[in-house]
């Protein structure tokens, strides 16, 4: 299976179980720059459970859209599981989702640190209820291409766990 054809059979899984829930998804990306929304509004009938994306590429627009406070990013940085899940929890309070996923990374092929190498992403997940939890992964193996196709993977699969809890 081609990694294009496993992404859109994981966004197929996230609108199917979505709909069959009756619930409402959203997402927070900055490093995959809507490629997780893209993915899932490629699917027909994803009008029905997709509310919204928010493309916070920049810190700025982290604080703004999703009130992820900016003491937070000054302290853990906008990749850190702090923020991740900040993000995930303001795409809930911000739209009618049940459930959002957020995704925060380095892609590179600059930008890496010894502590936050490129290839690091953090995701984060929230639910309307108030769960919420941060994975982290390291792609460093691979194109920046690479780092954010398997970032736009990762969040699919956090999101389709997240409608199965």
């Amino acid at each position: 299976m081609t990694q294009t054809h496993r992404i859109w059979s994981l966004a197929q899984r996230v609108i199917d179980k979505a709909g069959a829930d009756g619930a409402m998804v959203a997402t927070a990306e900055s490093c995959t720059g809507g490629m997780i929304t893209a993915a899932l509004t490629d699917v027909p009938g994803s009008s029905a459970v997709v509310d919204r994306g928010f493309v916070t590429y920049s810190n700025e627009a982290k604080t703004e859209m999703l009130a992820v406070s900016p003491a937070l990013i000054s302290w853990f940085g906008a990749v850190s599981a702090d923020v991740a899940r900040a993000m995930a929890q303001g795409a809930v309070l911000n739209s009618r989702a049940d459930v959002a996923v957020s995704v925060t990374g380095i892609a590179g092929p600059d930008g890496g640190t010894a502590e936050k190498p490129v290839g690091l992403v953090w995701f984060g997940l929230a639910k309307a209820d108030g769960y919420a939890r941060v994975e982290r992964r390291v792609f460093s193996i691979g194109s920046r291409d690479y780092v954010r196709t398997k970032a736009v993977e990762t969040g699919l699969q956090l999101l389709l766990s997240g409608l199965a809890v």
